[in-house]
C-alpha cells in the first residue's frame, strides 16, 4: 500500500482540484497547479481571465514556455488576440533572439528566457500582457519584464491562474486565487 499524498484542496474558476503538495526545500512544500492536459480548467481559467482583462487595453499575450502555454493558447482564443511564447531553450533557428535569465522556484536552478527574432515585431512598440500559470517568487515573471523592455514592449497587465506565497507581494496582479505556501 502507497501513502497518499497529502492536497489543497482548491476551486478555481468555478472548478475544484485538489493540488498535491511537493516538498521544494527542506521544510517548504508548495501545492502544484498542473494545467497540461487539463483543458477543462484550463478552458474554464481563460474565460475568467478573459473577463478580467476586459478593461484592459493591450495588443498582444505573452507567457513563458512551457506550462503555462495551453494557458495563453486558450485565452488567445478568448480575446481574439496573438500570443508569443518566451523560450526556454535556445534553437539556431530563433536567430538573433534576445534572452533574460531567471530562477525557477520549481527547479532551483537558473534559466534563461529566450524571445524569438521572429516575434520581435510583433512586440516592438506595443501593450502586452503578461501571462503565466503560478507566479510564485517573481523570477520568471522578471525575466518576462526584462524582455519585454528589450523588445520595446509596455506591459499593460501582469495575470495569472494563481498567486503563491506572500499575498502582499501580488497585489497588481490579475489572478483568480492565491495559495499559501506550505512549511513544517
Amino acid at each position: 500500500m502507497t501513502d497518499k499524498r497529502p492536497v489543497f484542496p482548491i476551486d478555481i474558476a468555478g472548478v475544484h482540484r485538489d493540488l498535491p503538495l511537493f516538498e521544494v526545500k527542506p521544510g517548504l512544500r508548495i501545492a502544484i497547479l498542473n494545467i497540461l492536459g487539463d483543458t477543462e480548467l484550463v478552458q474554464a481559467c481563460a474565460r475568467e481571465l478573459a473577463r478580467k482583462l476586459s478593461s484592459v487595453s493591450y495588443d498582444i499575450l505573452v507567457t513563458a514556455e512551457s506550462k503555462s502555454i495551453p494557458l495563453a493558447y486558450s485565452l488567445s482564443i478568448e480575446t481574439g488576440k496573438t500570443y508569443v511564447v518566451l523560450r526556454k531553450s535556445y534553437k539556431p533557428y530563433m536567430g538573433k533572439a534576445l534572452s533574460a535569465e531567471t530562477l525557477s522556484i520549481t527547479t532551483g536552478q537558473p534559466q534563461t528566457l529566450y524571445l524569438d527574432e521572429k516575434d520581435l515585431h510583433l512586440l516592438d512598440g506595443k501593450t502586452v500582457v503578461v501571462v503565466d500559470d503560478v507566479i510564485s517568487t517573481g523570477s520568471t515573471l522578471q525575466g518576462m519584464r526584462l524582455l519585454m523592455d528589450k523588445a520595446n514592449a509596455k506591459i499593460g497587465a501582469e495575470a495569472a491562474i494563481l498567486t503563491e506565497g506572500e499575498r502582499a507581494k501580488w497585489g497588481t496582479i490579475i489572478s483568480l486565487g492565491h495559495l499559501p505556501i506550505f512549511t513544517d
